[in-house]
């Protein structure tokens, strides 16, 4: 394994920030990391990148232990941190030049820092302060200094923050293409870029691990839930939707109404009784398959009714 993590935990005090969590991530393969805000998600990276040290529990990436080898472990990790620290008075290409002279890169530096401007599509800013840059050229700026020195393990939180739709796009894509030969550890908030690039999802709560599974598993898991979304002409109250046989709960949202089923029924027939019944006119009837956001959200908020 690339990763493997042995009942970490992070104390602050009285506080367990992380909770005797384990995981393992291998090589080829985009492992999503996900947990509300306060989680323990930033917390772990930083223990697995070597910035905080671990209360209990052990690192180890590609063979070697973090507190017994921590300059080994360091070589193999390429890190972006959430808050993506740069220096803003510095120019794109000096910078880039600074990190591959801080991992002693040599004579490749110019080849790599060709390669990473290219690929990250800084080249055109290659000779602008960093200063100067858009949120999302800065971004690419952290994500070009985490890949320079080629590691195996690329650790990235939230790597497309402040990007554009089409600069989205470009960053998912190679952050997929990446994954293909090297182990990635994704952050992210954004359920569709979880759906989107990686291949499994680690879920934590409260410091502690409450799902470790494939996306697409997930997903299935997500379709064991099933809503009606319905929007009638009339106004109807949440009460008596509610009376409608098979209904779980009743919500909201504008002018539709997100009514949930108890397991998979099929709720569609028993809908169309209770309109003809009330004199009431149909505008919207459509299945809507709870999806990844909806497992989130039902892992990670104790009070969370669909």
């Amino acid at each position: 394994m690339s990763v493997q993590i042995s009942h970490l935990t992070k104390l602050y005090g009285s506080q367990r920030a992380v909770d005797d969590i384990s995981f393992q991530a291998q090589k080829g393969e985009v492992l999503g990391f996900l947990g509300p805000n306060g989680a323990g998600k930033s917390t772990t990276m930083k223990i697995i990148t070597g910035f905080i040290p671990q209360s209990e529990g052990t690192v180890t990436v590609c063979g070697h232990d973090m507190q017994q080898q921590p300059l080994e472990v360091k070589k193999r990790i390429g890190y972006l941190p959430e808050n993506n620290p740069l220096y803003y008075d510095m120019y794109v290409r000096e910078y880039l030049e600074f990190v591959a002279r801080v991992h002693k890169l040599g004579n490749e530096s110019k080849s790599r820092i060709s390669e990473m401007l290219e690929v990250t599509g800084l080249s055109p800013e290659s000779k602008k302060k960093i200063g100067q840059l858009s949120k999302g050229y800065k971004q690419r700026v952290g994500i070009a200094q985490a890949m320079l020195h080629n590691p195996e393990v690329l650790i990235l939180d939230e790597p497309t923050a402040g990007l554009d739709p089409n600069q989205l796009l470009e960053i998912r894509a190679l952050i997929q293409s990446l994954g293909k030969e090297k182990t990635v550890i994704l952050s992210t908030h954004i359920m569709q870029e979880v759906e989107a690039i990686c291949d499994r999802v680690i879920i934590i709560s409260k410091g502690k691990l409450v799902a470790d599974d494939t996306t697409d598993n997930l997903q299935q898991r997500a379709k064991g839930s099933v809503a009606v979304c319905v929007e009638f002409k009339e106004n109807v109250s949440a009460e008596s939707l509610q009376k409608i046989k098979g209904v779980k709960s009743a919500k909201q949202e504008r002018k539709e109404w997100m009514l949930f089923a108890e397991g998979k029924t099929d709720l569609r027939e028993e809908i169309s009784r209770y309109a003809k019944e009330n004199n009431l006119t149909l505008l919207t009837l459509k299945v809507e398959e709870s999806s990844l956001e909806e497992v989130f959200k039902s892992l990670t908020t104790s009070n969370f009714k669909p």
